[in-house]
């Protein structure tokens, strides 16, 4: 970079001078280019048990195109299927067991009010019975 108004200067390297023999210093870099789980059953899990919104079908979808990116080579492609049917399975997962427990939560409190009803007019009592014989 040449600034306007200054000269260009040259400077010389400070060379060290080794009488000894030289050095040289390797480093190794190891990548682990592990290929990425492609989740494909808990997707069949999720699609099979818990498919709410079309989830599961949505995650075994991705995940059989991570596979194939998988064994194509593409690698990038396939952590990004992989990552998005994992994110699906998780939703289908914590969706499908929302609605589970809401469904065993109401059918108890169904069971509990007939239950109830019982217990306060007994198992053989009609409303209208009584109401009839007055008039």
């Amino acid at each position: 970079m040449n600034l306007q108004g200054y000269p260009p200067v040259n400077v010389p390297l400070q060379m060290v001078r080794c009488d000894g023999p030289s050095v040289a210093q390797y480093y190794t870099v190891n990548v682990n280019t592990e290929p990425p789980k492609d989740h494909i059953i808990w997707s069949l899990f999720c699609f099979v048990y818990s498919n709410p919104f079309c989830l599961g079908l949505t995650a075994l979808i991705f995940s059989i195109k991570a596979r194939d990116r998988k064994l194509a080579g593409d690698l990038n492609g396939a952590r990004r299927y992989a990552s998005t049917a994992c994110c699906l399975n998780i939703w289908a997962t914590v969706l499908g067991s929302l609605m589970m427990i809401v469904i065993i939560i109401t059918i108890i409190v169904l069971v509990v009010q007939e239950n109830d009803t019982d217990y306060y007019m007994g198992p053989n009592n009609n409303y209208n019975s009584n109401y009839n014989s007055r008039w």
